[in-house]
């Protein structure tokens, strides 16, 4: 199945129901890792909400939740500097902290983000992401524990991930046609 946005074609990689099968079985891994513990889960908005929606329901421990809001694309173009549009509203010190992500990519965002929660020494620091490119990814981490799929490094957007503010409602994981 292919989708036309702004004149990009995408073919469909991932579908619901296999994102679906991958985020019950990561559901049982936070709740197994976490049961003694009352960990916050951090959403790195906007291209998380999907993903976080469908993993919070899969949770069946103690929990809080907060996000923050970044940005470091342009249409489909990474951009090397990344912008935080909300910052964290909860005091993370000695607490354990699930930080979720739709997409690891150049791991520019996470970086970022795990710079904001490592100010506020947390107990701990795990990743939780969707997606992850580990071609694209040009940092070094240690702490992404959840993985849902490995994908090759091309540009996707539905289930939370957009392209110019599109596409992110289509319940399916496409990437992009390249001639």
């Amino acid at each position: 199945m292919k989708v036309t946005i702004n004149q990009k074609e995408f073919e469909r990689i991932i579908d619901y129901n296999q994102i679906k099968k991958r985020i019950r079985l990561i559901g049982i891994q936070l709740n197994v890792a976490y049961e003694h513990q009352h960990p916050i889960f951090v959403g790195v908005l906007n291209g998380c909400f999907m993903f976080m929606a469908d993993l919070m329901k899969q949770i069946h421990i103690a929990c809080e939740v907060s996000f923050v809001k970044l940005s470091s694309y342009d249409g489909s173009a990474r951009r090397d500097q990344v912008t935080e549009l909300i910052g964290l509203d909860v005091d993370l010190e000695g607490r354990d902290i699930v930080i979720v992500e739709d997409i690891v990519d150049t791991g520019n965002s996470l970086k970022h983000t795990l710079d904001l929660v490592n100010k506020q020494n947390p107990a701990s620091v795990a990743v939780c992401t969707l997606l992850l490119k580990p071609s694209a990814v040009t940092h070094t981490f240690d702490n992404i524990a959840y993985v849902g799929f490995e994908i090759d490094n091309a540009f996707v957007v539905g289930y939370g991930l957009d392209y110019r503010g599109l596409g992110r409602t289509l319940p399916d994981i496409y990437k992009e046609i390249t001639s």
